[in-house]
């Protein structure tokens, strides 16, 4: 028997391949599905199933397009009902893999199909579970994104949780290893840890979720409390993870066509594709395609799509360091941005060589900003995460989520500068590049971000909770 998590840190998301005399099964798989095949072929073995944990929200799975090229069928749990044909399991049935088994345990309460996938050895014995989102190492599946298709509330999806796991998954061995479908970073869940497998006995020990003494009040109020509006384009993945998509051959052969800067402009300007740059935010910095949207390759880069451009319809045009224009199209693919037209050949430097007027952002590092924040008092915007803001921030900065920017808005000035920072200097040049794709421009991007801040000297605070009398 042999098992490999296939972890995609952009998306914090493990796929697996477990595979057992000469026959696969994949769960959860990525929307490019070569790696999975190409592996199967070097274990001259066949893929048998395909497995889902549940209808993703914040991927796009690569069941719909593994199953047409393999032939697999796609495998559910109970209560399922996507448009393609696929297996819906029957909670406690059992799919053979070779000398191994997999036993359907359905574990609804993050979504009502939600299922977890029981491996058991040659031997019969409990090895290994396949948790989805039901699970997670320090947390459990949000239970407030399934509440419209589930006629529930998020309270009420959360007592459904409360029972799964009591039933179905705390009665395991403490021997038995968790593989779960996220890890840290993932917007499904509010604290997961930074490791991507543990004990289930660990678990019991360590996750707030499963202390044993706990009542289901007591679940649903802490499984509850906290959650943020998840991501816009999460409910547009589960229809695409529903209805079926387009083969991601067509998506990467017409996202990777390449158009010289008088081509790129006359497309931008007739489909109102938006301009998505992906390089690095220094070289954005230093000069970009006006009104261009900043969301750089090397940071979490598919998530920020989502959370930002929201509408996976959209029409987008790349500019891409070279060599990555297919990495870019299909990660931007993952999560359902399948309306990539072209990108730009040459890079942003054939655009200059081409004479096209071409923008920058005023850079300012943090021993700069400390020198002018002696002498003139200029608004400073904080786009971390409210927690990062609570946790320390700079005295008098204002806090507006990169997450929620555009319910931030009108809170920034046009008649007079400000600052723009984050943690380390990438989220604030995308918060930037979208202001001044809105007009706005008096604003300087402090280098370097809160840490280089503090470095500096300048005053910092952390969050006081105002009193009430």
């Amino acid at each position: 028997m042999k098992i490999e998590q296939i972890y995609t840190g952009c998306l914090a998301q493990g796929a697996y391949y477990v595979e057992s005399q000469g026959e696969v099964a994949i769960i959860d798989p990525l929307r490019e599905v070569q790696p999975y095949l190409k592996r199967a072929a070097e274990d001259n073995a066949k893929i048998k199933y395909i497995f889902e944990t549940h209808f993703h929200a914040d991927f796009v799975s690569g069941h719909v397009t593994l199953s047409k090229k393999t032939g697999a069928p796609i495998v559910y749990g109970p209560n399922a009902n996507p448009a393609f044909d696929a297996i819906i399991a029957e909670d406690g049935q059992v799919f053979q893999l070779g000398d191994v088994s997999i036993k359907v345990l359905h574990t609804p309460g993050h979504t009502m199909e939600s299922t977890t996938y029981l491996l058991r050895d040659a031997e019969g014995k409990d090895y290994a579970i396949f948790s989805g989102d039901t699970l997670f190492l320090g947390d459990v599946g949000r239970p407030d994104l399934a509440q419209k298709a589930a006629d529930m509330t998020q309270e009420e999806l959360a007592g459904t949780l409360y029972d799964s796991l009591r039933t179905k998954i705390m009665p395991l061995a403490d021997d038995v290893i968790v593989y779960p479908a996220h890890g840290a970073g993932s917007a499904c869940g509010k604290n997961m840890m930074k490791e991507t497998v543990d004990t289930l006995g660990n678990q019991k020990k360590v996750n707030y979720a499963l202390r044993a003494d706990m009542t289901k009040e007591e679940f649903v109020a802490e499984v509850t409390e906290g959650l943020m509006p998840p991501p816009k384009y999460f409910p547009l993945n589960v229809k695409m993870n529903k209805e079926g998509y387009e083969d991601i051959g067509d998506v990467l052969s017409r996202g990777t066509t390449a158009l010289d800067p008088e081509d790129f402009e006359e497309a931008a300007n007739e489909t109102g594709a938006i301009v998505l740059d992906v390089r690095h935010q220094n070289d954005f910095v230093a000069g970009h395609v006006p009104r261009s949207i900043f969301i750089g390759l090397n940071g979490d880069f598919a998530p920020w799509v989502g959370a930002l451009i929201a509408d996976t319809q959209q029409p987008l045009l790349l500019v891409c360091p070279e060599g990555k224009e297919e990495e870019a199209v299909t990660r931007l693919s993952r999560v359902g941005f399948d309306g990539t037209i072209g990108y730009l050949k040459g890079g942003f430097e054939a655009w200059k060589k081409a004479g096209k007027d071409f923008d920058t952002i005023t850079s300012l590092s943090a021993e700069e900003v400390k020198k002018r924040m002696e002498h003139e008092k200029i608004p400073v915007f904080d786009v971390r995460k409210e927690n990062e803001y609570r946790s320390e921030h700079v005295l008098d900065a204002n806090n507006t989520p990169l997450d929620f920017l555009n319910d931030h808005m009108d809170e920034f000035p046009e008649d007079k500068d400000f600052y723009v920072h984050c943690a380390g200097g990438y989220r604030s040049v995308i918060a930037a590049s979208i202001l001044k794709s809105r007009g706005i421009h008096n604003l300087f991007d402090i280098g370097g971000g809160f840490e280089a801040l503090k470095a500096s000297g300048v005053e910092v605070t952390d969050y006081v909770c105002p009193t009430t009398l």
